[in-house]
């Protein structure tokens, strides 16, 4: 059996990026930039005033004070009506542009007077509240690098710019597929021997959470015609991941499936638990995986393997979950040969997180997941007792929780 790394090298070693499409900014949240912007503008585009006050010309002042007379005002949206001349003051509003001879603000509260002349108790530095022209931004520059993911001050910062659209790379489309003949589609009552279709659903999530476009194939019987049927459906998507039937029963026909359906495959199991089984493959150029058909093996495989290649094939650079180490609160158990990928609960502990095991760790047990904040990385045949750190692979943002909670 591969290792976790060997099969993730292989499989990422034949995962392109897709191709790159315009979207409107509006619409590129979260998305990965595949172009870099340049900046056509300069950000602030004149030197304005940070606070509402009076624009002036600093050697007007000195230690003991000066008055000058107001010629103007001048408010955010408006432009000066004239420049500023020696013993002038402007009225200044936050965010107005300074008249030309101008090169301080002196804020409200700091001088006396009134509408006709204000008295600046000491001496101004020029440059003091002015934001000064292309401080921000320069005409030129490069403000958003390409393979860089759209955040919310991305958009702020690309709208200032006047970009309007913007080259992302396209998001995989990808056709999950469940098999099996017990189960029962949501929104129907389970007949006696039937379970409820979970992975279908799990997965696309999943594959929203990855950055990706799901679109779901439905339930096919353990019938060979049957699953080559809907693998053929899946033509016309980036990415095929199915559930079930990949194991070596009599009824796991995926892997025929594949193959009949023109499939090269490239690897079938791996030294894990949850999810042993696991096969990945080719299929006229698109990567297609058959996942374990056990609720939660099927989500973590996917987590350390199709979570990965998704996010390789939108274009992202970093293509994998955020780790950290946490000290263990309770015995970490991880019986057999297999490296355990085992769901814990996270809490802030002094100046580090402390980790326990989310309960009972069977591979059906979906409320593991659900308590899970992240997948401690165990080794085969190990106990790792209280006090010992243990590296997790983060599923969700943290948040401050006391320990035990």
């Amino acid at each position: 059996m591969l290792s976790v790394e060997e099969a993730l090298d292989q499989i990422l070693s034949r995962i392109r990026p897709l191709g790159t499409e315009l979207v409107e900014l509006t619409a590129a949240l979260g998305r990965v930039l595949a172009e870099p912007v340049v900046s056509r503008r300069e950000l602030p585009p004149w030197p304005n005033s940070s606070m509402d006050g009076y624009a002036i010309r600093a050697d007007d002042t000195r230690a003991g004070g000066a008055e000058l007379v107001v010629v103007g005002r001048i408010i955010a949206g408006s432009m000066p009506a004239r420049a500023l001349r020696s013993g002038e003051a402007m009225r200044i509003f936050t965010g107005a542009p300074l008249p030309d001879g101008a090169d301080a603000v002196v804020p409200q509260e700091d001088v006396t007077g009134d509408d006709a002349r204000v008295t600046i108790p000491e001496r101004v530095e020029a440059g003091a509240f002015v934001r000064r022209a292309g401080e921000d931004v320069r005409a030129g520059d490069v403000v958003v690098e390409a393979g860089q993911t759209i955040s919310a001050a991305e958009v702020g910062l690309l709208a200032a710019l006047g970009d309007a659209r913007v080259r992302v790379y396209r998001r995989p489309r990808v056709a999950v597929l469940s098999t099996g003949n017990e189960l029962a589609e949501l929104g129907t009552e389970p007949e006696p021997g039937q379970i409820p279709n979970t992975n279908t659903y799990a997965l696309m999530a999943q594959a929203v959470e990855a950055g990706a476009l799901p679109v779901s194939l439905g339930v096919a019987p353990d019938r060979l015609e049957a699953i080559v049927e809907r693998i053929r459906w899946a033509a016309s998507a980036d990415m095929l991941v199915s559930s079930a039937g990949v194991s070596v029963g009599e009824l796991d026909l995926v892997r025929e499936a594949l193959v009949r359906c023109g499939a090269e495959l490239h690897l079938w199991k791996v030294a894990m638990r949850p999810g042993k089984p696991i096969t990945f493959g080719s299929l006229a150029d698109r990567p297609v995986f058959g996942l374990p058909g056990n609720p939660v093996s099927a989500m973590v495989t996917f987590e350390l393997f199709v979570r990965p290649a998704l996010r390789k094939m939108a274009g992202w650079s970093a293509v994998d979950r955020p780790r950290i180490w946490a000290r263990v609160l309770e015995p970490i158990r991880n019986p057999g040969g297999r490296r355990g990928y085992l769901r814990v609960t996270l809490a802030r502990d002094g100046r580090e997180y402390g980790a326990r095991l989310t309960g009972d760790q069977g591979s059906g047990i979906l409320r593991s997941m659900v308590r899970a904040d992240g997948l401690a990385v165990v080794a085969p045949d190990t106990i790792v007792p209280v006090g010992e750190r243990v590296e997790v692979i983060l599923l969700r943002a943290l948040e401050p929780r006391a320990p035990g909670r």
